[in-house]
């Protein structure tokens, strides 16, 4: 191909290339407030003040103020693909001090409830897996890892290996919440009370105890919707996990490769599979979704200015 019409494509591919890499479409040093679907951006939608909204990729962003701080309301779309995609996005176009996602999950820690709003201190991504092969001997997987969670049947966890500017390449089977935004979550929690009921489609729902906060432990996500008694149990044996979803991890990830604080709060709509009878998340994400919400407001009045 001749010279000049290498330097004439090349020309042409960076002047397409160039708008989405470099518009910027607000200066303003903001949290952003991250939700997955709907239900979740719904309970926290009409609090905004000063909407300015943006459609980015057919995406909503939404700039203004929420309990005094600067913030961008968003959706991350369902599944960690989704959720790393938009997180990136929100990244490169806004100025971000900070992520906060709000929304709901299911429970794996016996010990929970639905209703109840989780904060975990570390994510992992269960199924960044191998499959293994069945042999004589049993499950052989093509390669293994020191510090991995067991294996369930023939999915054996190979972790995630990260970088960032200001970090070395290691591999993660789990990584941290921002520890200074979790230990503002304790001291928020520590004075907080949710009601077990929620006006929905104009019916009231309510739980049989009152929805508790809790901090700490372990979340895990994948690109699947779990609702199997067995493998919940697995993820509780095996991974520690307390909740399971389809973003958080993701988000972490992203956050920590880009050097950003980033903090997740959860509250349960089901059970993943423990409930009784059926899965509840239809007849109990609303309520969910807006305890999180609740919880996530009381965080954000907290967060120095």
């Amino acid at each position: 191909m001749p010279a000049m019409i290498v330097r004439i494509l090349s020309a042409i591919g960076l002047c397409a290339a160039t708008p989405v890499l470099a518009q910027k479409l607000d200066d303003t040093p903001r949290t952003v407030v991250m939700t997955a679907f709907g239900p979740e951006y719904a309970a926290l939608e009409g609090a905004v003040t000063g909407p300015h909204a943006y459609a980015i990729n057919g995406m909503p962003f939404v700039t203004g103020t929420l309990d005094g701080k600067a913030v961008i309301l968003m959706k991350s779309g369902v599944s960690e693909v989704n959720a790393a995609m938009t997180t990136q996005l929100v990244l490169d176009r806004f100025a971000v001090r900070r992520i906060v996602f709000s929304g709901i999950a299911g429970g794996v820690d016996p010990a929970l409830a639905i209703g109840d709003v989780v904060v975990p201190e570390d994510w992992g991504q269960y199924l960044e897996a191998s499959f293994a092969r069945k042999t004589a001997q049993g499950w052989q997987p093509p390669e293994t890892f020191a510090g991995a969670p067991r294996n369930w049947q023939f999915i054996f966890p190979r972790g995630t290996t990260v970088a960032s500017a200001e970090r070395r390449a290691r591999r993660f089977f789990t990584m941290p919440a921002d520890p200074a935004l979790v230990a503002l979550a304790r001291k928020v929690a520590a004075g907080m009370a949710l009601s077990a009921c929620v006006e929905a489609g104009g019916h009231r729902q309510c739980l049989p105890r009152a929805p508790q906060i809790s901090v700490g432990g372990t979340g895990v996500s994948a690109g699947v919707y779990a609702d199997n008694a067995e493998f919940r149990e697995y993820l509780f044996g095996a991974w520690h996990a307390r909740v399971l979803d389809m973003e958080s991890a993701a988000v972490i990830q992203v956050a920590y490769a880009n050097t950003v604080p980033a903090i997740v709060f959860r509250s349960l709509s089901d059970l993943a599979g423990g409930d009784a009878d059926a899965n509840r998340m239809d007849t109990f994400m609303q309520l969910a979704s807006v305890n999180s919400a609740h919880v996530v407001r009381a965080f954000l009045t907290a967060l120095p200015d």
